[in-house]
């Protein structure tokens, strides 16, 4: 009685004030978690605000562990008020069996969903800790995606993959703009600190743009927040290059995106050649093999990192296939399943100044991005002189991408993707060639680099 209708036994035979005050509380939570889920059926926004609101988050733990210690308190009345010594050892030791298990079980469970909350709660506090809310420009919201050596002392030092996700408000149509690490003699955001010291571009000796942040952080004096002179000095770059302006930022570390793999389970790549693992300062210990392949974190990680026999371009389109697998593999069960190994990832990978009370957001426009079609435009050859680049050029390339994205310019009549494939370089067998484990090459282009349809470039 107890399990079915928590009070009930106190009601019939016990102290009926605690029976009735039971049944009450009992059909006070029933009625809420139905008009919850009604709300939460007719709006998904509702469900991603109630998520990640962390004072309604401490309310609901809470009253999880009230009612956890509640119901384990009327199964333990219940149990007195079954006078267990009247009963025949066996059936006493039956009922005490039963009963323990049913109070363990239920409170067991109960509390186990309060510390989901609890990690759910941290997670959102520490990861969002931001509080600056940045609006959407034009309609979208622009995203800049750092990858950083995890080196002890090098985290975000040097950030050697830089894409900006570019995302409508509304639609969740995405854009990624790659940029290479090798850009050189570029101009800042005017008005930016590091326009003010480069008023003519960075063009240094051997000033590439993954070295904006560290000569930021050689010269912390000169930003208004010391702590993020890195990060600022390369999103004024950023948006010197693209004029595109960046609402918020988020670092990534690599050798954290690694557990954030492996605690989804691996992704599904297309491994179209053999892919080194080891190479420049490592001797190389063996390959990761050809094939439709799902790909554990140590395994995923060096698909997006290697360099031997590959260039940085043929990295950029594998990595950006990685982006594209995480978008469109990982599903809300599969968070769900793997929930706390994920949060635990992910505080160790992420750096990031999108605040708390705008994750909400971020999270519906990905969902909604897991059904559309992913475009890329990057900032390479043969499109682009990386040591003398064309900024009016770039301008005109990212304006254009997101433009079809956004389905203000004709369709092709074919996909970019599947036009390269089909007019570029054949192998042998007459396939569309790779180069570096990407389709395409570094003459001609990579693929995944410049599409319309990221999954089918990858």
């Amino acid at each position: 009685m107890t399990l079915v209708v928590p009070g009930s036994a106190q009601l019939v035979a016990g102290n009926r004030n605690v029976g009735r005050i039971a049944i009450r509380v009992w059909g006070a939570v029933i009625a809420l978690l139905v008009v919850l889920g009604l709300i939460s059926y007719a709006s998904t926004s509702f469900v991603l605000w109630f998520g990640t609101n962390t004072t309604l988050l401490n309310l609901v733990r809470f009253a999880m562990m009230l009612i956890a210690v509640g119901w384990a308190a009327l199964f333990m009345d219940a149990w007195r008020i079954g006078q267990p010594l009247t009963l025949v050892k066996n059936q006493r030791l039956a009922m005490v069996g039963l009963n323990g298990v049913l109070c363990f079980s239920v409170a067991g469970s109960i509390l186990f969903a309060a510390h989901l909350v609890t990690v759910q709660r941290e997670f959102i506090g520490t990861m969002f800790s931001a509080s600056e809310v940045s609006d959407s420009t034009h309609g979208r919201y622009n995203v800049l995606l750092m990858g950083g050596d995890s080196g002890a002392g090098r985290f975000g030092l040097r950030p050697d993959s830089l894409t900006v996700a570019s995302i409508d408000q509304e639609t969740g149509r995405t854009v990624l703009v790659g940029l290479p690490r090798n850009l050189q003699n570029f101009k800042f955001a005017k008005g930016s600190v590091m326009d003010e010291q480069f008023p003519d571009g960075f063009d240094c000796d051997e000033c590439y743009i993954n070295g904006v942040s560290t000569w930021a952080q050689d010269n912390t004096e000169l930003f208004a927040d010391p702590k993020t002179a890195g990060t600022d000095a390369t999103i004024s770059a950023v948006e010197g290059v693209t004029g595109l302006k960046i609402n918020y930022w988020a670092m990534v570390n690599l050798e954290g995106f690694r557990n954030l793999i492996d605690a989804v389970g691996g992704v599904t790549l297309n491994v179209r050649h053999r892919i080194p693992i080891g190479g420049f300062s490592t001797p190389v210990t063996r390959y990761i093999e050809p094939g439709v392949k799902k790909l554990n974190g140590y395994h995923a990680l060096w698909f997006a990192r290697s360099r031997t026999g590959s260039d940085d371009y043929a990295r950029m389109a594998r990595q950006k296939c990685v982006m594209n697998a995480l978008a469109t593999q990982i599903s809300p069960k599969t968070v769900l399943a793997n929930f706390e190994k994920i949060t635990k990832a992910s505080s160790a990978m992420v750096d990031t100044n999108l605040p708390a009370s705008e994750l909400d957001t971020f999270i519906g426009l990905a969902l909604k991005a897991k059904s559309r079609r992913i475009g890329t435009v990057s900032i390479v050859p043969p499109a682009i002189n990386t040591a003398h680049p064309d900024l009016d050029k770039i301008r005109t390339m990212v304006d254009k991408a997101i433009d079809k994205a956004e389905g203000k310019s004709p369709e092709p009549k074919k996909a970019r993707a599947s036009a390269r494939a089909s007019s570029g370089a054949t192998d042998a067998s007459g396939q569309p060639a790779t180069s570096g484990g990407s389709l395409g090459n570094k003459q001609d282009g990579y693929t995944a680099n410049e599409s319309a349809d990221l999954g089918a470039a990858c």
